[in-house]
């Protein structure tokens, strides 16, 4: 298919509450929505870079710079077949990896859209609604982080990720696994933690917990594998596995048990189905990450979600659970067994509403051949 020009609009959406991580904390987010049209089709993507390198060395700024000035002159005019295609073209620009990501999104939506065909089906999906939990922020302390807690199970959520850092992690988890004795709890230390400190860990390892993810720095699959060794309870990798070749060292080093699966990260959703499939293939279980996506990147995680490697519980979320107002106007609603649909209309099945793109829109480029 032939693709005709690109836009480029940088967002910045209020959330609904703040959310703190080891790395920051946020009362807005930043993105990215990539629109590529081709023979009177548009189809979108969700660049998921934020405004802070905290996460990755990526951001808005970075994103744009990318987009703008590599990767849309690779693209522009030019005849793409397919993701595995976009990729090919785009191999000699080293990293940025969420850029690619939101424009290998918006191809998906277009192949779905011209074949009539969802983006579970184009991926081969096999469940119409994936299980989902909910990731709770950093809280100002173990009683309001509890309180929080409280209110997300009584929405229906029957998985929950804390957040946790130095000074912040035994109080709170064991707080909230004395309130929830059943819950399906982990937690995540978004690279918080070194070898020399993670003995603060330690007495998680006693709480039952799902997993432990990414404790140490993201460039630390080796000391991830000594880490691993000296606990029970899985060690996730997030924000080490940047590529499908990363899945493999850290599997063939036993740095963890599991691995969260963000296609953003990974540079696209044929990147993070091959992770899928690698991990399928050696039994390791496999969850999708959630990067406070709007409702365009909310709908691409659930086809995604829907592959049968995914056993455990993704960071998906309701649509309220971030956004009072969505950039689409579909919204993705909790079902009673802590599940959501996966859309099946053709491409990502969402539509964007324009008012909402306008009123969250910071600057906004059409790229076209010269």
């Amino acid at each position: 298919m032939k693709l005709d020009s690109l836009t480029l609009t940088h967002l910045r959406m209020p959330l609904v509450t703040a959310f703190e991580t080891s790395f920051g904390r946020i009362t807005h987010r930043e993105c990215i929505l990539v629109t590529l049209h081709s023979d009177g089709l548009s189809g979108y993507g969700e660049c998921v870079a934020d405004r802070d390198p905290g996460y990755c060395y990526e951001t808005t700024g970075t994103a744009w710079h990318i987009l703008k000035d590599f990767i849309a002159p690779l693209i522009i005019g030019q005849e793409v077949v397919d993701a595995d295609d976009f990729q090919r073209r785009v191999d000699g620009i080293r990293g940025h990896q969420l850029a690619r990501a939101g424009v290998e999104m918006a191809i998906w939506d277009l192949l779905g859209k011209r074949a009539g065909k969802s983006l579970r089906e184009l991926l081969g999906g096999e469940r119409t609604k994936v299980d989902v939990g909910v990731s709770v922020g950093l809280q100002a302390s173990p009683e309001k982080l509890v309180h929080a807690v409280t209110g997300y199970v009584a929405q229906g959520y029957r998985r929950v990720k804390i957040k946790i850092k130095p000074g912040r992690d035994e109080a709170d988890t064991s707080s909230v696994r004395a309130a929830f004795p059943n819950l399906l709890l982990q937690v995540d230390a978004n690279s918080a933690y070194t070898l020399k400190t993670s003995a603060a860990l330690k007495p998680l390892d006693d709480l039952n917990l799902l997993l432990i993810e990414q404790p140490l720095y993201e460039d630390d699959i080796w000391d991830h594998r000594k880490l691993q060794a000296e606990f029970k309870t899985a060690i996730c990798l997030d924000e080490s596995i940047v590529t499908p070749r990363h899945a493999r060292y850290a599997i063939e080093m036993d740095a963890c048990r599991i691995i969260n699966i963000k296609p953003g990260r990974l540079g696209g959703l044929s990147q993070g189905v091959a992770v899928h499939d690698l991990c399928k293939s050696h039994g390791m279980p496999v969850w999708c990450g959630g990067m406070l996506e709007t409702g365009v990147g909310r709908a691409s995680n659930l086809a995604l979600a829907s592959l049968p490697g995914f056993t455990l519980p993704g960071d998906i979320s309701a649509s309220e659970r971030y956004y009072l107002r969505d950039i689409t106007r579909e919204r993705f609603s909790l079902n009673a067994d802590s599940t959501i649909d996966v859309p099946s209309a053709p491409g990502l099945g969402v539509t964007i509403d324009s008012s909402a793109l306008r009123a969250y829109t910071l600057a906004e480029i059409s790229l076209a051949p010269k």
